[in-house]
């Protein structure tokens, strides 16, 4: 569970899709943040001006925001260059463990797919990242079944970590997903052979975790995942991009996801070894 956590508003649907998410992830005590972030005008930009008008105009969509959802949140009007950049600094001015964002309007309902204000979002952050499908606002948003992407890896390890928290909290049931993709070139050993013993290797791994329904597919990471999404009401991944540790630098499979899956996706950023 997170127990700071900022969520970008900008007064119409998607931004209620992102606070619908965080209702969810954010601990029984934890705290909700409503962040609107007033991109500065490249004359404004050059002169670093930004007057009271500005202010004034983002405190009273956040208000609005506020009471029409009838939470309980502290709310920072900020201005930045970017709105990506201004929410990576509200969140690290108030030491965030979490980010949620909505997904673009040229989304399919019900499906995650970034914009450029979302993608700007999730590069490098500061912290775990939360994407609302599009209209999630506007259906019953339960957590009874939390999905895991998990390969063994350090992360999949954090992720699995998580998952448990949630799992625990909503009285969740836990499944996990391993995707063996196919080797194009593997020594001394056939293909199918070597698939063969990867796929019975996941297979294992997967029984060996407590409290956990196990499912093992061959094929595109990204595409296996998201299809695993549609049968789960949120999805956890780690993140495997390399970067600044703490520091959320998408791999291949996230980039994929965050075009396609078909239910809440949390990234979480890489831990220190």
């Amino acid at each position: 569970m997170f127990s700071q956590v900022i969520v970008g508003v900008d007064g119409g649907p998607t931004g209620r899709d992102a606070l619908a998410v965080a209702r969810l992830l954010v601990a029984s005590d934890g705290r909700l943040v409503l962040a609107h972030i007033h991109e500065l005008t490249p004359v404004r930009g050059a002169s670093g001006v930004y007057g009271p008008a500005e202010t004034e105009e983002s405190m009273a969509l956040l208000e609005a925001e506020r009471e029409a959802t009838g939470v309980d949140a502290e709310l920072v009007p900020f201005t930045a260059s970017s709105v990506g950049r201004g929410l990576h600094y509200v969140a690290q001015a108030r030491g965030a463990d979490l980010l949620s964002v909505g997904s673009t309007t040229r989304s399919l309902a019900g499906r995650v797919l970034v914009g450029d204000v979302t993608r700007a979002a999730l590069i490098g952050a500061p912290c775990a990242v939360a994407i609302a499908p599009l209209g999630y606002a506007s259906g019953e948003a339960t957590l009874t079944r939390i999905g895991v992407g998990y390969d063994s890896s350090p992360e999949s390890e954090a992720a699995l970590a998580l998952a448990r928290e949630l799992a625990a909290h909503h009285g969740a049931a836990l499944a996990a997903m391993t995707v063996v993709e196919p080797a194009t070139i593997v020594r001394g050993v056939t293909r199918s052979r070597a698939d063969e013993e990867d796929l019975s290797e996941a297979k294992r791994d997967l029984a060996a975790l407590d409290g956990v329904e196990g499912e093992v597919a061959s094929g595109h990471a990204g595409e296996e995942l998201a299809e695993f999404s549609a049968r789960v009401d949120v999805l956890v991944v780690g993140s495997r991009g390399y970067g600044p540790i703490r520091s959320l630098m998408l791999g291949g499979t996230a980039v994929h996801l965050a075009s396609s899956a078909q239910c809440p996706l949390l990234v979480l950023p890489r831990a220190e070894d």
